[in-house]
């Protein structure tokens, strides 16, 4: 009962980072630019690595600038696209802030293990008191979205949209990446971002049904890997990611033999 007392904290994150993360993750797979999440999680994780050798105290306002800065260099990435590759656009704006939060924890004592909770967070300590406030922060994005959600959905699958719409959808997902690599990581994030929506469209086109399909598979494999991690005394992060790759995989094969068998 113990343990299950404890287990429940971290379970109910991650109910929370899927149910947000799932329904992104379908726009961001249908504008095609898979590794933006990655790119604009590291970002944010150069405020993180500042907030280190600074000072701690100030890891949530460093957090929110560079989310911010993020969210603008976005918002212009369409601009961009008629010069350059816009995953290439993406591909090096993550290289550069992997590199920044080197350098920059590079000056601090404990450089390497803050860099390890940069990627890996550390929800398995996660407490009631953060759930709340990530609860506000990620329902508040969420009723943004569901008021906007025909111009969202334009701008996603019509592209019709101005700069200011564009800005607004990446601001308010810059919002939810703060809360989210300060409790999960990197690694986490980027895995419920795009594998849940992935394994839904494996066998499903309405949008509807890929995000409850995401948000299902999402719930059983944070279940189950919050408690591995629990029995094994293993990192969580790894545990769930490694288990959501686990299951894409097979049921990509699954589809693959199916489509190749006669009729």
């Amino acid at each position: 009962m113990e343990a299950l007392n404890f287990l429940v904290w971290p379970f109910l994150a991650c109910l929370l980072l899927i149910l947000i993360h799932a329904y992104f993750g379908i726009h961001i797979l249908e504008r095609g630019i898979i590794f933006v999440d990655l790119a604009l999680a590291q970002f944010i994780g150069v405020g993180i690595a500042l907030s280190f050798v600074f000072g701690e105290e100030n890891s949530l306002l460093l957090s929110v600038i560079f989310a911010f800065l993020g969210s603008i260099i976005l918002a212009l990435s369409r601009k961009t696209a008629k010069y350059v590759n816009i995953e290439a656009f993406i591909g090096v704006l993550y290289i550069f802030s992997f590199a920044a939060a080197i350098l920059v924890l590079d000056r601090s004592p404990h450089g390497m293990e803050e860099f390890k909770t940069i990627m890996n967070g550390n929800i398995i300590w996660v407490t009631p008191k953060e759930i709340l406030s990530t609860a506000l922060v990620y329902g508040a994005v969420g009723a943004i979205h569901f008021f906007l959600r025909k111009r969202f959905y334009a701008l996603t699958f019509e592209g019709k949209g101005n700069f200011l719409l564009e800005f607004l959808f990446f601001a308010s997902f810059a919002v939810v990446l703060v809360k989210s690599v300060h409790m999960a990581g990197i690694l986490q994030v980027f895995s419920f971002l795009v594998i849940p929506a992935l394994i839904g469209r494996l066998f499903f086109k309405r949008q509807s049904t890929i995000l409850i399909v995401g948000w299902l598979v999402g719930f059983l494999v944070s279940g189950l890997g919050i408690f591995l991690s629990y029995r094994l005394d293993a990192p969580t992060a790894p545990i769930i990611v490694a288990g959501l790759a686990i299951i894409f995989f097979v049921l990509l094969v699954c589809k693959i033999a199916f489509r190749r068998r006669p009729a």
